[in-house]
């Protein structure tokens, strides 16, 4: 349930995120302390940005966060499939995001608007974010989630029924059109188009 930002010439962490303290920061009253499916991270992807990245979990959600100097921060959250999303695969455009699940299902996501246009430097970010109020309050010592509904923000701009467990996705140019490229537990490649953006 952990997410890792890693100094490679030292070989250790940086900044550690706990993908269940996102969900509680989230979660309704009734459900705190509650998880069945667990927030497991399954894979991560990189926009072409360098500093927002995306990660795909057990409980089904996608989370975007952003890379401020030596840390990173929660951007948004949000959720289409209905099983643990096993592949996240940020596109060449800027925000466009190919998530695949084990509910058998493939979406593209736009998370420009959750993400914004902000400063593409880290450096330039975290001087932004400094001077910014903060997001959300801590009143009796819990964290007050912000008015904005997250979930309601974010939703699938097209969806690819599989059928079977995602366990690979890979976006190509294929005779000058832009296509999905799907793989799963049998021995063959599915191939899907996409709509221009």
């Amino acid at each position: 349930m952990q997410v890792m930002l890693w100094n490679l010439q030292k070989a250790r962490p940086l900044w550690t995120t706990n993908l269940q303290d996102c969900e509680m920061e989230e979660a309704n009253p009734q459900s705190a302390g509650q998880f069945f499916n667990p927030p497991l991270a399954h894979s991560l992807s990189v926009a072409s940005c360098g500093n927002i990245f995306g990660c795909g979990a057990q409980d089904g959600k996608v989370r975007i966060f952003r890379v401020t100097g030596v840390k990173f921060e929660h951007e948004l959250g949000f959720k289409g499939h209905s099983l643990g999303v096993s592949q996240v695969l940020f596109m060449p455009e800027a925000y466009w995001l190919l998530t695949g699940g084990n509910d058998g299902k493939v979406l593209l996501w736009d998370v420009s608007s959750g993400v914004g246009k902000q400063q593409k430097s880290p450096a330039k970010s975290l001087q932004r974010k400094k001077a910014q109020a903060p997001t959300s309050t801590k009143k009796d010592g819990k964290p007050n989630k912000m008015a904005s509904n997250e979930h309601a923000r974010i939703l699938p701009r097209l969806t690819i029924e599989h059928g079977e467990k995602v366990n690979w996705i890979s976006c190509a140019e294929i005779k000058g059109s832009k296509r999905v490229l799907v793989a799963d537990q049998s021995s063959s490649i599915s191939v899907y188009p996409l709509p221009e953006a």
